[in-house]
């Protein structure tokens, strides 16, 4: 949740000072996908590459396995619905 708030702080403060809320909405989300795509890699390195970066494939991050929290789906997918959701509003 706290990455939903953070992500809409940051969208407004680009959206006021420059007016381009749909930029706003394009960085912060971009922020949040990007940081949840890391913390997968090292979930990823930890559970099945033997803590080595080396052993990752490149599909890694984005094998389900290591998705298995909703937190980790709501850490990335909350920022963008809201975001967007911000941009419509204010357009």
């Amino acid at each position: 949740m706290i990455h939903l708030v953070l992500a809409l702080i940051f969208q407004g403060v680009v959206g006021f000072t420059t007016g381009l809320w749909w930029q706003g909405a394009a960085i912060a989300s971009t922020f949040y996908i990007a940081r949840e795509h890391a913390q997968a890699e090292y979930r990823w390195i930890e559970r099945y590459g033997l803590g080595r970066r080396a052993n990752m494939p490149w599909w890694g991050p984005f094998d389900l396995r290591v998705w298995h929290d909703i937190h980790s789906w709501a850490d990335w997918i909350l920022p963008i619905v809201g975001t967007i959701t911000l941009a419509v509003l204010m357009k």
